[in-house]
């Protein structure tokens, strides 16, 4: 894949490539913190560990289809608490910020 908006790779990291089971050539390093981390239920595939999430085994933001992936989940979280925020403070109601 060409280094793009959607695609990185940083083959100097002494890490790289830091999840197994994908060819090194696609591996994308763009989301290296998966920005969906903080999701419960984030769609990828992790292990809780003492209340925090080991994602060793998840490839899902390394993948060539982990970009879209990912920006689809965060629209649709950003929608959905947009949403939330619209409902919360009433239709004629100022919002804050």
């Amino acid at each position: 894949m060409k280094p793009s908006h959607r695609y990185f790779q940083n083959v100097q990291c002494e890490y790289f490539p830091c999840h197994q089971g994908l060819d090194p050539a696609e591996f994308n390093c763009l989301f290296c913190f998966c920005p969906l981390y903080f999701l419960p239920d984030c769609g990828g595939n992790f292990i809780l560990r003492q209340g925090i999430k080991d994602c060793t085994n998840c490839t899902r933001p390394h993948r060539p289809s982990g970009y879209d992936e990912i920006i689809a989940r965060l629209r649709d979280e950003a929608a959905r608490a947009r949403g939330a925020d619209l409902s919360a403070s009433g239709p004629d109601e100022p919002r804050e910020g």
